[in-house]
């Protein structure tokens, strides 16, 4: 019992991470180390180690805390310890702790010293942290150190110098092209990185120029790259240069084959099987070129090495999809690899053999398949399922055999995924094979016996209601779907009650029995089954002598109209006596052509802005403000309030792309204020129920809470409203602003299923803080003369005050804040200020609580100084409005 407790201690030491439960403030409080005077290498490492840790588990740091770190890192220049050194250049690479182009100038003092050190990995890693953080201005002063750092007689400082090269390309291209002869003459290293890297810089350089990259390659395949990995993309280039010429016009012959050949006699077996798959992926390859790739690939097959196995079964694969008969010579060698220990070789062993094989082998691969699909993963077993349907197709006399593997299969434990990709293989089967139909009903049946999955079970009796009234005896198959009545979800059994009216409807001498049926039906807990039970009742005639006539038509062709075309109906359509008619639903379904697109004209764009701002203000605004009112009446704790008098804007409550999106409208009474939160769960493996927006009241006496109304459920990407109700002094202006608490009970969901767990777990989620302000009580309205308009109100009404707003950039500024603040309608498009006018004047209409209209005229002058001050004129139909508009802005 002693040795069994301490190898279960040893596997607990094992799982257990030194950085499990760190926090960055106490990371960042031991970094002081750095500062110390004299440095302890052991303990800064750990710290750095430990910051390394938190960046890469995705730890953000502030402008303060990063300059901070990056500050107290440079300290640790002067430690000769080479470990340190390295991780104080992996700190300041990374973007986190990267320093800003006006402190960069801190370290490139040290690092250039490094870069002249007698340590070579000193060099390398100064010259990779140099070329990430400086700009062009500092490269061009190192440029001499960097060319000479390539043709560097230590390969690690020439292969940085390169590495370096590519990635300063993407950034400063003019600087690196002038390296052309360094990069030549570090193509001549012996060095294989070294030649590796040069060899991938100087393609960088040449890429944009066809002829360049060619006489690159015509240089290069007469035998001076020795490095395997310069070799290797010597290849691909070759092939590039392959596609872009061509084949010879005369022989036909393609330029360079010759050197891609060659490479399939080479030592190193990376660059065989690289020349091997390159000519098994070019464009029109024929069977003589393949030829010698798949002699190589074949004896791969049979190599002791898993790599080259894989590799070789994986290229044959691909090609079998083209090229099938090319590959069947290798059939002996894959059966072999059936049995491989690698799963992931046996499974594209099989697939290729089942793409290549003829009819008589058939069997055969089915009796090795079946004893090999118990030992592989899902997502293993689908590749072997879609091969097998593409062998079924491919031989149909065969169906017999491959739908009981299907079959059998689709009876052992998986997931969804696999489930779902067997019941599509044998639906396919069952379209495009007719002698297959009936033996695949009877397999679909009795999985739905024990499906777990819903959709598969709907998906399944759908089939088999539309399938199974045409074939020689559809009685046997209603015991199968009654039985999802009765054994099944609410979803399944609705789906279930339709196949038993399809069946009803088709075969009249089941017809009584299916009435019988239905009938049970009407007694079921969920009100869509009843409802589907009740309609098709119905049509079926039940206590007639006959169905109705369109009972056929409805069950099997419900409607011939495009559904884009009957969505929009059904949305335009309002409930009223006149019952809604299918008749009247467009048939044609307007073709979308995809029309050039054309930078627009000064005189389109301005066309179309008039028009937006037309249609907006004619009937954006009223069918928007009608859709809430509607909206709000139909929920019975809203309905006394009276007339809604606005509704506000979208406030948006959470930042994009959060758990949960929510915005909220403020919907204006004469005594209350309704908040309409509009809430989406953006994560998918949750469901949320019981969804309350929690108000507090931060500011404003004035508003008491009388009625709440939650979201009963909210699954993923379903939006919900949930309404919080706050009453106020009647016709008063209340102004106050509350914190939002967004609270609800989570329960996770299954994502191969789709399905809740029946409990769950109380959260809650902050939202930013939202303020009902005095604009919310004015009515944008739209004045078409406002010179009438303002002469039409009583001039005693009329306040008129100066004010000093301040600096401002200039006038259009001012114009902006002051609209904004009092939520009123600029009249005659006098919110727009012409360009450095020293004044102007804007005239604002609306409405304010209780219907009285008021009217302002801005004006304002802006100084030398940027100055602006506002002489600000109000009209009214009740003069206290007047006086309350002056107290806005005097707030």
């Amino acid at each position: 019992m002693d040795g069994i407790k301490k190898d279960d201690d040893r596997d607990d030491d094992s799982e257990y991470s030194p950085f499990y439960g760190i926090e960055k403030s106490a990371v960042l409080q031991e970094a002081r180390c750095f500062n110390d005077r004299e440095l302890d290498p052991r303990r800064c490492a750990q710290v750095i180690t430990k910051l390394l840790y938190l960046i890469n588990q995705g730890e953000t740091f502030s402008k303060k805390e990063a300059t901070e770190v990056f500050f107290s890192l440079t300290k640790l220049f002067q430690s000769k310890d080479i470990g340190l050194r390295r991780l104080v250049y992996l700190m300041i690479k990374d973007k986190e702790i990267c320093p800003s182009s006006d402190e960069v100038i801190i370290v490139t003092s040290s690092l250039m010293k490094d870069m002249n050190s007698k340590t070579d990995l000193f060099r390398a890693n100064a010259i990779r942290v140099l070329c990430r953080i400086t700009d062009g201005g500092l490269l061009g002063q190192i440029e001499r150190y960097l060319k000479q750092a390539v043709v560097d007689k230590n390969i690690v400082v020439s292969s940085a110098a390169l590495v370096s090269g590519i990635q300063l390309l993407q950034s400063n291209p003019e600087i690196v092209k002038r390296w052309s002869n360094e990069v030549q003459e570090a193509m001549q290293s012996k060095a294989p990185l070294v030649q590796f890297h040069a060899l991938a810089l100087l393609h960088q350089i040449r890429q944009n120029d066809r002829l360049a990259v060619s006489k690159l390659v015509t240089s290069l395949t007469r035998g001076t790259v020795r490095s395997p990995l310069a070799q290797c993309l010597l290849i691909r280039y070759t092939c590039q240069v392959i596609e872009e010429s061509g084949p010879n016009a005369q022989t036909g012959d393609r330029p360079f084959y010759d050197y891609l050949e060659g490479c399939m006699r080479n030592k190193n077996e990376m660059v065989i099987f690289e020349a091997a798959r390159a000519v098994t992926e070019l464009r029109g390859v024929t069977s003589k070129e393949l030829t010698p790739a798949i002699t190589v690939l074949q004896l791969f097959l049979s190599s002791s090495k898993p790599v080259l196995r894989f590799a070789a079964v994986r290229t044959l694969n691909k090609i079998a999809m083209t090229h099938p008969l090319a590959v069947t010579s290798c059939n002996i060698d894959m059966e072999s690899l059936i049995s491989d220990q690698n799963r992931s070789i046996a499974t594209l062993a099989i697939t290729t053999l089942l793409k290549t094989g003829n009819e008589s082998s058939v069997d055969r691969l089915m009796k090795q398949i079946t004893n090999f699909m118990s030992d592989i993963a899902d997502e293993f077993k689908i590749v072997v399922v879609e091969a097998i349907r593409s062998l079924c197709l491919k031989f149909p006399q065969k169906y017999r055999a491959l739908m009981n593997f299907l079959s059998n299969t689709l009876r052992e434990e998986g997931g969804f995924d696999f489930k779902k990709a067997i019941v599509d293989s044998i639906l396919i089967l069952i379209r495009e094979i007719p002698d297959a139909k009936e033996s695949g009903l009877s397999h679909l049946c009795e999985f739905i016996e024990d499906c777990e999955f819903t959709y598969l079970s709907t998906q399944i009796l759908h089939l088999l209601g539309n399938e199974g009234p045409k074939t020689a005896d559809p009685s046997k198959y209603i015991r199968y779907v009654y039985n999802r009545v009765i054994l099944e979800n609410a979803t399944v059994r609705a789906s279930a009650v339709s196949a038993l009216a399809k069946f009803g409807a088709v075969v009249e001498k089941l017809r009584p029995r299916i009435l019988i049926l239905l009938r049970r039906c009407l007694y079921d807990n969920d009100d869509e089954v009843r409802d589907r039970a009740t309609l098709y009742l119905n049509l079926l005639g039940d206590g007639m002598e006959s169905p109705r006539e369109d009972a056929q038509s409805f069950l099997f062709d419900i409607t011939d109209v495009p559904l884009e075309n009957l969505e929009a109906s059904l949305q335009s359509y309002e409930p009223s006596e006149r019952p809604f008619d299918l008749a009247a639903v467009p048939r044609d379904l307007k073709p979308q052509v995809q029309v050039e697109k054309k930078a627009p004209t000064n005189r389109e764009k301005k066309a179309a802005k008039d028009a937006s701002l037309k249609a907006g203000a004619d009937g954006g605004a009223s069918n928007t403000f009608e859709a809430y009112e509607k909206l709000l009446n139909a929920i019975p704790q809203f309905a006394g309030f009276g007339k809604l008098f606005k509704s506000s804007a979208v406030v948006e409550l959470t930042e994009a792309e959060t758990e949960y999106a929510v915005n909220v409208v403020k919907h204006v009474y004469p005594g209350h204020v309704v908040f309409q939160f509009n809430c989406t769960n953006t994560i998918a493996e949750q469901l949320l129920e019981n969804v309350n927006v929690i108000m507090e009241i931060v500011e404003g006496e004035d508003f008491t809470q009388i009625a709440t109304k939650p979201i009963a459920s909210m699954p993923c990407g379903v939006p919900g409203q949930a309404f919080v109700a706050f009453e106020k002094p009647d016709g008063v202006c209340s102004t106050g602003k509350f914190s939002n608490t967004l609270r609800f009970i989570v329960k996770e969901v299954d994502p191969s299923s789709g399905e809740a767990d029946d409990e769950g777990y109380e959260d809650e989620y902050q939202l930013e803080e939202l303020e009902v302000t005095a604009a919310d009580y004015i009515l944008q309205t739209p004045i078409s003369n406002f010179r009438n308009a303002w002469e039409s109100l009583d001039s005693e009404s009329e306040r008129v005050d100066e004010y000093s707003l301040g600096a401002r950039e200039n006038l259009q500024e001012a114009v902006q804040a002051v609209t904004t603040i009092l939520g009123m309608q600029p009249s005659e498009a006098t919110d727009v200020v012409p360009s450095n006018a020293r004044s102007h004047t804007c005239l604002l209409a609306g409405k304010f609580l209780g219907g009285a209209q008021v009217l302002v005229r801005l004006s304002l002058g802006i100084d030398s100084q940027k100055q602006v001050a506002m002489k600000l004129a109000v009209r009214s139909e009740d003069p206290v409005v007047s006086d309350f508009i002056h107290e806005i802005i005097n707030a």
